[in-house]
């Protein structure tokens, strides 16, 4: 099943910097993401735009993750070239991802 199913996303920018927010639509589901949605996945499904590290930080309370992604904007806003300067668009291709089912 794609990530789009058990989450939903927000992405901001500073910088050169890209982050996404990861928010769990059921509380139940924070456990099964946190073991199968890590720093290297999203770092390896999204290879062609984030050319630096990908750090987690987990926000159990809010049954959420936040990754920060360096190096991810072609040199932020106002020097990059891209359409989605912001990088709005990233957190459609990483709720694309596929995890497996909770059931």
């Amino acid at each position: 099943m794609q990530l789009r199913e058990l989450a939903h996303a927000r992405t901001g920018d500073k910088g050169n910097t890209l982050n996404v927010s990861v928010i769990c639509r059921d509380p139940r589901h924070y456990d099964h993401l946190r073991a199968h949605l890590d720093a290297a996945t999203v770092k390896a499904r999204l290879a062609g735009i984030v050319h630096g590290d990908v750090v987690r930080y987990e926000l159990p309370a809010l049954c959420a993750f936040n990754f920060v992604m360096r190096d991810a904007l072609g040199g932020g806003v106002t020097r990059s070239l891209a359409l989605d300067a912001h990088g709005k668009s990233v957190s459609s291709v990483l709720l694309a991802i596929e995890v497996p089912d909770p059931a």
